[in-house]
């Protein structure tokens, strides 16, 4: 099977960075390891783009997510351009905001 191309946008980028810049704060080595384990969950995408569930609030099958305690990786499935992109890391108890 072929693998499909993985794009973080920009706002995924700032959503990682404030997340680490805060964990960071107290624990700088959990901050690493928390963003290289993120990393690989979505370079994991590449090559499993079905992998994470369809999102609940918005029932639109292009639109999944991975939870990586306690974070949601949402990111949209183009089958036609075989390319996942990264939409955003939303923290789990918060309402999701796409817009």
């Amino acid at each position: 099977m072929k693998r499909y191309r993985v794009r973080v946008s920009a706002r995924a980028r700032d959503d990682l960075r404030a997340i680490v810049a805060r964990i960071a704060r107290d624990k700088p080595l959990a901050a690493r390891r928390f963003l290289a384990r993120l990393r690989r969950r979505i370079q994991v995408l590449g090559s499993a783009p079905r992998l994470g569930r369809v999102v609940p609030e918005l029932s639109i099958p292009v639109y999944r997510e991975l939870i990586i305690a306690p974070y949601r990786v949402i990111y949209r499935l183009d089958p036609r351009a075989r390319r996942v992109d990264v939409v955003t890391v939303w923290h789990g108890a918060r309402l999701l905001e796409l817009e």
